[in-house]
This record gives C-alpha cells, sequence and structure tokens, in this order.
C-alpha cells in the first residue's frame, strides 16, 4: 500500500468513526422514540415501530410540549438578537475606533465570562423576584444575554478586525454615520460572523438548564431542557419513550436553523466587498 492509500485509509476510519461516535446518540434517541419499548437493545428485547410516544408528547395537555417549545424558541430568539446587536455596536467600537485599552478591556470580559451560573442564582432571583419577573421570558432573556454577550464579542471582533477600513473611510466619504456603517456596510461583509455568533447564542440560550429551572416555575414560561426533565409518569416512572421522542422534536429547531443558514456561515468574509 503507497503513501496516499494509506492516508485516504487513515481519512476514511477517522471520518467514520468520528460520525459514529456523534451520531449514535442521535440514533439511539430516534430508535428508543419510535420504539414500543425502551430496552430493545437487551437480551431478548423486541423492536416494535410505534409513534404513540411523538402522538403524546406533542397533543397531550398535560405535558404541555408545545408550550414548552414555543417558549424556548421565543426566549432563545429575542436573547441571540439582542446579545448580537449589542456585541456588534461594541466589536465596532473596539476595532474602529480609538478605545483606549482595548486589550485589558476584552481580558476583562472574558474573565466575567467565567463565573460558574450557580454562583449568582440566589442573587439573581432575588433580583428577579423584586422587579416581578420571575416565571417569565425577561427573568430568562436577561441572564442569556448577560451570560452570552462575552463569547459574541470576541466573536465578533475577531471577524470586525478582517473587515477592510477602507470600507468605513468610503462610509464616511459619503457623509454616513458609523451605525449606518455598520448596519449597511459592516453587517452585510461580516455576515458569516454574525450568522454564526447569531446560531451560537441561539443553541446556547436554547440549551440552558439551571437558570430556567431556577426562575421558572409553571409551563407558562418554562423551556424545553426543564419540561422534559419534569416529565413523570402517573406512579413515578420515567417515560423514556416519551423523553426520547420530546429531545429528537426539540432538535429540530436547531437542524432547520443550520441548514438555513449553512451558505452564509461558510461563505468568504469579504468576498466580493473589495475589488482588486
Amino acid at each position: 500500500m503507497n503513501r496516499p492509500d494509506a492516508r485516504n485509509l487513515l481519512l476514511f476510519f477517522g471520518v467514520g468513526f468520528t460520525l459514529l461516535f456523534c451520531l449514535s446518540p442521535f440514533v439511539y434517541m430516534l430508535l428508543t422514540g419510535f420504539n414500543t419499548s425502551p430496552d430493545f437493545l437487551r437480551p431478548g428485547g423486541n423492536m416494535a415501530f410505534t409513534l404513540d410516544h411523538f402522538h403524546t408528547v406533542i397533543f397531550s395537555p398535560q405535558l404541555h410540549f408545545p408550550r414548552y417549545m414555543l417558549n424556548s424558541i421565543v426566549i432563545s430568539a429575542a436573547s441571540a438578537c439582542i446579545t448580537v446587536f449589542a456585541a456588534s455596536l461594541a466589536a465596532y467600537a473596539l476595532t474602529r475606533l480609538p478605545v483606549p485599552w482595548k486589550g485589558p478591556i476584552m481580558v476583562f470580559v472574558l474573565a466575567i465570562s467565567m463565573f460558574p451560573e450557580v454562583s449568582l442564582l440566589s442573587y439573581l432571583f432575588k433580583f428577579m423576584s423584586a422587579l416581578g419577573w420571575a416565571n417569565t421570558y425577561q427573568a430568562l432573556i436577561l441572564p442569556y444575554v448577560a451570560w452570552t454577550l462575552p463569547l459574541s464579542l470576541w466573536i465578533l471582533v475577531s471577524y470586525f478586525e478582517q473587515v477592510p477600513h477602507d470600507l468605513d473611510k468610503a462610509g464616511l466619504i459619503d457623509c454616513a454615520s458609523r451605525l449606518t456603517i455598520l448596519i449597511k456596510i459592516i453587517l452585510p461583509v461580516a455576515a458569516p460572523g454574525v450568522f454564526s455568533t447569531l446560531l451560537l447564542a441561539f443553541i446556547f440560550a436554547f440549551n440552558e438548564f439551571l437558570f430556567a429551572l431556577m426562575l421558572t416555575t409553571d409551563y407558562a414560561a418554562r423551556t424545553i431542557p426543564v419540561g422534559i426533565a419534569m416529565f413523570q409518569g402517573m406512579h413515578g416512572e420515567i417515560p423514556w419513550g416519551e423523553i426520547m421522542a420530546a429531545a429528537a422534536v426539540t432538535t429540530l429547531p436547531v437542524v432547520i436553523l443550520t441548514l438555513l443558514f449553512q451558505r452564509r456561515i461558510i461563505q468568504g468574509l469579504t468576498r466580493g466587498a473589495v475589488k482588486e
């Protein structure tokens, strides 16, 4: 076997192992959701196809799954949009304006993001209760924005630094304001970075568990991760079929977002912005 063949073989096995490692939990989740018995992999277990678990999850009024899905989408989308907008303003200022101490500011922002969530829960709960925001959308949107802002800022700063400054000069020559330059020039050019940041912020908020558990009390504002954790049978048994079916449906928004924005995410950052 020559060297290129060996390299291709190693690449094939490496990609195959990675796919198997990453996709096997999702395959097991789907098989369990479509099976009548959660222990079908045990010796002597039977596999029988059914849609009852999905029907129960979607249409059962006791589980409130559609409301959990709506809550998660609204809260995640709102927090992601607010985060990206605020991070875009800050990133533009740090990369375009003569802001002193840019390096220490970035390090300080990163240090703030390293605080563990559990250390803030009691104070955050008291704060939200004092405002009367407990069990509301804004009780989750505000912490999610604060928690994802440092990461979003770092990502957008790295993207904005690659955008040519000649674009800003051209906008200033045309008497455009800094905000107009940001919205109409910088953001369209840095669209792959903006969409990537938006998607990451959405996924973080969509999957967050601890804040959603402590700041919500019922299905009015409870999100999907907490809602699924609350699934329980009449006699305390764990309904694995319904849990896996709900988890499978939960992945759909993230998959759809990734497919819709795939082309924008992988685009060249400044393709076509400056003619050579």
